[in-house]
């Protein structure tokens, strides 16, 4: 597993941890019961604290990406498709949300947002 640390970023070292294995799992990258790298190991190969790499581990145990086996490690869990959903919805309304602001600074209305939404849909063959 490679994971990239770009130190330059405004984004927390253990968020970037955090997202890359997250999409890996969501990729199928790793697999279910798949194992990962012990903590201090993927530290030691980033050369960053154990700290921030149970950190990551932490958040991704929390939100069920994740599961620890007492002396044995961190495994990739069973994919909760619910779980990934409602997470990829909360992402949706915080981009519409953001979009929305963006279009009242510029005065565009609900339904030139509508109409934008329409075009770029057909342009990009989602249905």
């Amino acid at each position: 597993m490679t994971i990239i640390i770009n130190n330059k970023s405004g984004i927390p070292i253990y968020e970037q941890i955090y997202t890359q294995i997250k999409n890996a799992i969501i990729n199928d990258s790793f697999k279910e019961d798949d194992p990962l790298p012990s903590i201090r190991s993927l530290a030691k190969d980033l050369r960053i604290s154990v700290i921030t790499t149970k950190r990551a581990y932490d958040e991704l145990e929390k939100d069920g990406f994740i599961y620890t086996v007492a002396g044995k490690g961190c495994f990739v869990a069973a994919k909760n498709v619910e779980l990934l959903r409602e997470n990829n919805l909360k992402l949706i309304e915080d981009h519409l949300s953001e979009s929305i602001q963006l279009a009242r600074s510029c005065n565009l209305s609900v339904d030139d947002l509508k109409q934008m939404i329409d075009v770029l849909s057909e342009e990009g063959n989602y249905e």
